[in-house]
């Protein structure tokens, strides 16, 4: 599959679960802007069945290369990311696996029940990464007891496999040119930012500033009834040169993990 029909469809899937991204997406073309994606994001588990090494392939066949590995401590997270090496422009993508055996057996045999659901040949459909949630319908007790140990686990429970992101390159804008103009823009469209840390994440020093809006709260069938609960956001990235003058292409580990909470439950 190409690299276009690739974000082609996962830009489909993303923005018909989620409508408010469009509405965001359309308040930046209303002003004349062009908008570059700057990575997309997915999640999943460390399970053999499905963990990073079996999500990276259709990237893998498609050009890209892993150019930087992550650890996120507090989440119990480990991450890879990746470029296309001769099209450095291009949309970067990020994948994040959950590490089970650092949470409670409770939740470990909560997330082995759910994969087998699925014989193991499932798992290595290259066409994986736009199952969405190929389990069936969750329970919304379950989700509540997940995100009492992880919010990530809880959201990958009932969503699956998705872009859980795309990300507006700032770069490439021109009236929205920095950050805190892109924040005040969202802010005045009545969008929600991603207080965690601070609006802004990193710093010009370290190359790398993001923001996000909080995810679209959308209802969910699950087995107990139908309830709102966060789906997807959208991230807004500005990268700067470093001092030879060469744009940072990598990722904070710090700052993405407070991007990581843009799916938290919360209240309208």
């Amino acid at each position: 599959m190409t690299r276009e029909l690739l974000f082609s469809r996962l830009w489909e899937q993303y923005t018909q679960q989620n409508p408010s991204v469009l509405k965001v997406y359309d308040s930046f073309t209303s002003l004349g802007e062009y908008i570059n994606n700057d990575h997309i994001a997915f999640r999943t588990f460390n399970d053999p069945r499905l963990d990073i090494s079996v999500l990276e392939k259709p990237f893998l066949d498609a050009g890209y290369e892993a150019i930087g590995t992550y650890i996120f401590e507090e989440k119990r997270l480990q991450a890879k990311h990746y470029e296309v090496p001769e099209h450095p422009e291009e949309p970067k993508v990020f994948i994040s696996q959950l590490i089970l055996e650092d949470f409670s057996k409770e939740l470990q045999n909560t997330i082995a029940a759910l994969i087998n659901k699925k014989e193991d040949l499932f798992y290595k459909d290259k066409e994986l990464i736009f199952k969405g949630n190929p389990w069936g319908l969750s329970s919304f007790e379950t989700y509540n007891q997940l995100r009492k140990e992880s919010e990530y686990a809880a959201w990958l429970y009932v969503y699956g496999f998705r872009a859980n992101h795309f990300t507006v390159s700032i770069n490439s804008l021109k009236t929205l040119d920095t950050i805190e103009k892109v924040n005040q823009h969202l802010k005045n469209h009545g969008f929600t930012l991603n207080d965690a840390g601070g609006e802004i994440k990193g710093t010009r020093e370290e190359l790398l500033q993001q923001s996000s809006i909080m995810a679209e709260m959308i209802p969910v069938t699950f087995t107990e009834g139908t309830f709102e609960i966060p789906g997807c956001y959208y991230e807004f990235a500005i990268r700067y040169p470093d001092a030879y003058g060469n744009i940072y292409n990598g990722f904070i580990a710090k700052s993405a993990d407070k991007i990581f909470e843009s799916t938290n439950f919360y209240n309208k």
